[in-house]
């Protein structure tokens, strides 16, 4: 028996999965306390569920995500626009730092996904959705990337990279806190009694209706602009260039040129509540559509991929980046959330460093620069280095 649901209801079913989701991971203390994403819970349930329903011959249900690029391009969108270059100067050299690691964090990861397939027999490409991709991109990218690496021809590779995405999401909760406590107690460490300047973007004006559309014509115009260059891009060199990139550099240009002619013109409550309910809605769609029982087989090389992946990170965290920032206080907080972000996403990260400063003391230094390179300069590196690797074994 088949059910296909239209576009309309697969929107609904989407939104409908992510309120679900956030309910759970609201009443549910492991959900909570690793940052489950909301639209991950919901839509893993799903896929859990259309599996078991197959698998028992029930039903077989197929989705209409026609709507999930949009989504898709206007989250990056969001993410590019929030982009301002102010922000980059108040890290100062640290932010610089902990940014240039993160680009070489992210293609380590590449190298180590790519190596271990090869050693293992997979192609290539799944090495790269269990590399940079789910590791520093997440779920965002797993979905994003993967809808391009499908397209060359690697079946299941949005199933792929969501799989290794959610467990690297759960290893950068598990291991930012122990490694931490680690540095803490053995250089004994303490919060610094110095004040950092802490940068916090306020609105100046309401939530209006005139606003609010402001803020979805600099989106569309971001998307529609950046889109075509991506096409333009990848037809003239023959280089892969996905919309969704094309999109938030545009957006970044974007919102630097407003900055220098009128600042008050962008308003990022705005723009940052279009983002997420456009992630939410994504996220939902890409997870409730992956059929589990596609990467089965796959089951053990993710886990030794992913394995591998911890291991390094947090080697290079403690032996590299901890000295590189400093060898303080300061610098093991960051390290919790690059072992947050690095593995999972930036609330895995902010969710890590909380829980540290909230035993130990404050780190205005760490909770300034670890959401700035997080958010938004980490694409800086790793889109080229993504599509760079794909480009070289598609």
């Amino acid at each position: 028996m088949y059910m296909a649901l239209n576009q309309i209801t697969t929107l609904c079913l989407a939104v409908t999965l992510f309120l679900i989701g956030s309910f759970l991971v609201k009443r549910i203390g492991f959900l909570n306390r690793f940052c489950i994403p909301a639209p991950v819970v919901g839509g893993l349930l799903f896929a859990l569920l259309a599996t078991v329903l197959k698998s028992f011959d029930i039903v077989e249900i197929t989705l209409d995500t026609s709507l999930q690029s949009i989504f898709m391009i206007t989250f990056f969108t969001t993410i590019g626009l929030g982009a301002s270059f102010k922000l980059v100067k108040l890290g100062g050299k640290l932010l610089i730092f902990y940014w240039l690691a993160c680009g070489f964090l992210a293609l380590m990861q590449n190298v180590i996904g790519v190596s271990l397939a090869k050693v293992l027999d997979i192609h290539p490409l799944i090495g790269v959705m269990a590399g940079a991709v789910s590791m520093e991109g997440g779920h965002g990218a797993a979905a994003a990337y993967g809808e391009t690496i499908e397209g060359l021809g690697v079946a299941s590779a949005v199933t792929i990279g969501m799989a290794a995405a959610t467990c690297g999401l759960v290893a950068g909760g598990l291991v930012g806190g122990p490694v931490v406590q680690y540095l803490i107690r053995k250089f004994n460490l303490q919060p610094s009694s110095e004040e950092t300047e802490e940068y916090v973007e306020k609105s100046q004006h309401p939530v209006t209706e005139k606003s609010f559309m402001m803020q979805v014509f600099l989106i569309t115009f971001s998307m529609a602009v950046g889109t075509y260059i991506g096409e333009w891009f990848s037809n003239v060199t023959g280089f892969v260039l996905p919309g969704y990139v094309g999109a938030m550099f545009t957006a970044v240009l974007v919102r630097n040129i407003v900055d220098r002619f009128n600042p008050e013109l962008i308003n990022m409550k705005e723009i940052n509540l279009i983002g997420d309910i456009s992630l939410g809605i994504f996220l939902s769609m890409a997870l409730m559509s992956i059929k589990l029982w596609e990467i089965a087989d796959l089951a053990l090389p993710l886990f030794i991929i992913i394995l591998a992946q911890v291991v390094f990170i947090v080697l290079f965290a403690v032996f590299v980046l901890f000295r590189l920032l400093g060898k303080n206080y300061d610098a093991a907080i960051m390290v919790s959330g690059f072992l947050g972000h690095g593995l999972g996403a930036t609330p895995n990260a902010m969710a890590n460093m909380s829980a540290v400063v909230s035993k130990f003391g404050p780190s205005r230094t760490a909770f300034l620069i670890v959401p700035i390179v997080g958010a938004f300069l980490i694409d800086v590196f790793g889109m080229p280095i993504i599509i760079t690797t794909i480009n070289m074994f598609k």
